[in-house]
């Protein structure tokens, strides 16, 4: 780390650490994992094209494997080059040794098993005051790739401007109903405003910019806070993943969300203004802990828009694992022109672009997220 910005970073990371581990320490255990190798110490890219151009199917079959060698999840696609480098500076010395981006021995997650029975959901707020972070990206690919992996998921927009609604192909303006009904009428059931996704296995409750008015209707309701949870309450029992979408602030929109969530991810862009509003949302997730819903935890923090050619980007998030340290995905988000694409196309990468790096990223993030909460 050099310069005034270095020390910048520093300092912001300290007050993290500070705040952190004075209130959360007790609180969280992160998930220890131990790097996962085949017998030989070499690995077997079962999904790596062999040039031939043929293609593959999408997933291995295990029978197939050479002995002594496992088949790896993480190595669902062979990366374009240049766009490889954005992830690890030795993608050659990252697949050998199996070290993430984040500079740890990488887990091996594996591929879930399928569900017999359904519910009840986890709860998992993705939140951060910040906007332009990859909420809204997140918790479309986060929910389509566990549904894929069978689990039923229903995505809450909870963000006035409707962008997880625009991001599955839905117009907020065409709306007659949205959570924004759900939310303030009384005897609304959320069948009547639940929309099913193109993506199996995963349903919506929409918004739109009448969800601003919320904010101000529920100052003078009893148990103001709590309003989503209960009505989110009858929904539990049909999915196993309930992921909510929170608006870019503080205000009670997002303590909603919190106090109705299980678990919170914070998608955080690897830039520096982004890493300055951590503390405060720690804090924040902290009050609600306090007083409102103590089984509230803090999931993981995703490292988002990351691109490890550039110094700043490797500093941020070398400052984020220091201070929250098992608590970081091991999981990275790429930057990607994919994405902005997905928004146009309104599908999930894992649909739109599902050999993508993109895709095999979201995917590893569910099983990640599926590994901490069976871990538990």
């Amino acid at each position: 780390m050099r310069g005034q910005g270095s020390a910048g970073l520093e300092a912001v990371g300290s007050v993290a650490v500070r705040t952190f581990a004075a209130h959360q320490g007790h609180r969280m255990q992160g998930v220890t994992q131990s790097a996962h190798q085949s017998m030989d110490g070499h690995h077997v890219n079962a999904m790596a094209g062999d040039g031939s151009g043929a293609p593959h199917n999408h997933f291995a079959d295990y029978d197939s494997l050479p002995e002594g060698h496992f088949y790896d999840p993480d190595a669902e696609y062979e990366p374009d080059p240049e766009y490889a480098a954005t992830l690890a500076p030795d993608a050659a010395r990252q697949r050998r040794e199996r070290i993430g981006p984040t500079g740890r021995p990488l887990p091996y997650f594996p591929i879930p098993g399928p569900l017999t029975d359904h519910g009840p959901a986890k709860i998992i707020a993705m939140c951060n005051q910040k906007g332009g972070v990859g909420k809204t990206t997140s918790t479309i690919n986060l929910g389509a790739a566990l549904a894929e992996y069978g689990r039923r998921v229903l995505l809450v927009d909870f963000d006035p401007q409707g962008a997880l609604s625009v991001g599955l192909g839905v117009n907020p303006m065409e709306l007659d109903l949205t959570v924004y009904n759900l939310l303030m009428e009384r005897g609304m059931s959320a069948d009547e405003v639940l929309l099913k996704t193109a993506v199996p296995n995963m349903d919506l409750l929409p918004s739109n910019i009448d969800l601003s008015a919320a904010e101000v209707q529920l100052v003078s309701e009893v148990a103001r806070e709590s309003t989503l949870q209960r009505a989110l309450k009858p929904l539990m029992d049909d999915y196993d993943y309930i992921v909510i979408d929170c608006q870019p602030s503080l205000g009670l929109l997002t303590v909603n969300a919190l106090t109705a969530a299980h678990k919170v991810i914070v998608p955080l862009e690897c830039e520096f203004f982004a890493l300055r509003g951590v503390a405060l949302l720690t804090e924040t997730i902290e009050k609600v802990q306090e007083r409102l819903n103590p089984d509230l935890e803090l999931d993981g923090i995703l490292a988002t828009m990351y691109d490890s050619r550039t110094v700043h980007s490797r500093e941020v998030l070398a400052r984020v694992v220091e201070a929250f340290d098992d608590h970081v995905y091991h999981t990275v988000i790429g930057r990607t022109v994919r994405f902005p694409e997905t928004t146009v196309a309104g599908e999930p990468i894992t649909t739109y672009a599902s050999n993508s790096v993109g895709a095999a990223a979201y995917r590893q993030l569910a099983r990640e997220v599926l590994a901490r909460c069976h871990a538990e």
